[in-house]
């Protein structure tokens, strides 16, 4: 997972009803080392943003004032609010639910790889961070949090949870309808909106969803990566080998009601392949995934169905 925007969700969202009242406010910036899009019927755009920010300061891995930067560098147990650990917690529960593969003590590796300036770390780097490896050793004891020498990156959740908390915000304040677009975490609300699922490594949509008040989240290997000659390698770092996962999936989409479940549930699905995806999704409650191969092949869920080339919640 990497810093911070670990699911870049490249989905493009568009209002079929009422969008373009008067009473629709929106603002495009730069946060969360993303472009995001908030888009309600309120006029607290602006606080929506600003709880965002309040929210990077927080759970950023890189900034001094952060609570993870300040456990990544803590001794034995730490007290931590409440958000955090509430995050943590829900991450240790992904790393069990898919067998270790979704790790948030991948920080050491996930550091290693620069997609900027597409620096590719060595073997033996790699053998070496490895070893700090094992979300297993994080314990919690009441508001604590003892990371037993393991530095974590919450990359792969944190956003989604943001999402959660920025549509929150927007209801509390009044807003009926609207889009939340975290870099592609999107949340629609209110009204029904159709939702594009991007094809891997092209700037062609591969199938629209139809959807009201659902998370949508997308995790895949086109997103961030480098490519050395035919060789890709891409930011959803496997866990036991320090590289980009190997299987045949090039993406992930996954609806459901929590954003923040959705974008763990996306990078869990990269991790794990089609198969054991299929049966972790059948087994959470109001929640569904499009698959993509690395042919362009989409595989739906039970709970998915096309209508007049669109694809509908059943």
């Amino acid at each position: 997972m990497k810093k911070f925007t670990s699911v870049y969700l490249l989905l493009l969202a568009f209002c079929l009803c009422g969008c373009q009242s008067n009473t629709m406010s929106s603002d495009t910036q730069f946060i969360l080392d993303t472009v995001a899009t908030i888009t309600a019927n309120s006029d607290v755009i602006d606080g929506a943003f600003e709880l965002c920010r309040n929210y990077e300061e927080r759970l950023s891995r890189t900034k001094k004032e952060s609570d993870i930067y300040r456990l990544n560098l803590s001794d034995g147990f730490t007290e931590t609010d409440e958000e955090t650990l509430k995050i943590i917690e829900r991450s240790v529960y992904y790393g069990k639910l898919s067998s270790g593969k979704f790790d948030i003590t991948v920080m050491p590796v996930s550091s290693l790889w620069d997609f900027n300036n597409q620096i590719i770390p060595s073997k033996n780097e790699i053998a070496e961070a490895l070893k700090n490896v094992d979300y297993e050793a994080i314990e919690i004891l009441d508001n604590k949090v003892n990371l037993n020498g393991k530095k974590i990156d919450l990359g792969g959740i944190a956003k989604g949870y943001i999402a959660d908390k920025v549509k929150e915000y927007l209801t509390k304040n009044g807003a009926t309808k609207g889009i939340i677009n975290l870099g592609g975490n999107v949340i629609v609300f209110g009204d029904e909106y159709e939702v594009g699922i991007q094809k891997p490594f092209s700037d062609e949509i591969s199938a629209t969803l139809k959807l009201k008040n659902k998370a949508i989240v997308t995790s895949g290997i086109y997103q961030r990566y480098i490519k050395d000659k035919d060789k890709i390698y891409h930011h959803i770092i496997d866990p036991d080998t320090g590289y980009g996962v190997e299987n045949e999936l090039a993406s992930v989409t996954v609806i459901g009601d929590c954003s923040m479940d959705c974008d763990a549930l996306s990078t869990v699905c990269m991790l794990v392949g089609t198969q054991k995806a299929k049966e972790i999704i059948k087994n959470t409650p109001n929640t569904e995934a499009v698959f993509i191969d690395r042919d362009g092949n989409l595989e739906l869920t039970d709970g998915l169905y096309f209508k007049n080339d669109y694809l509908y919640l059943k």
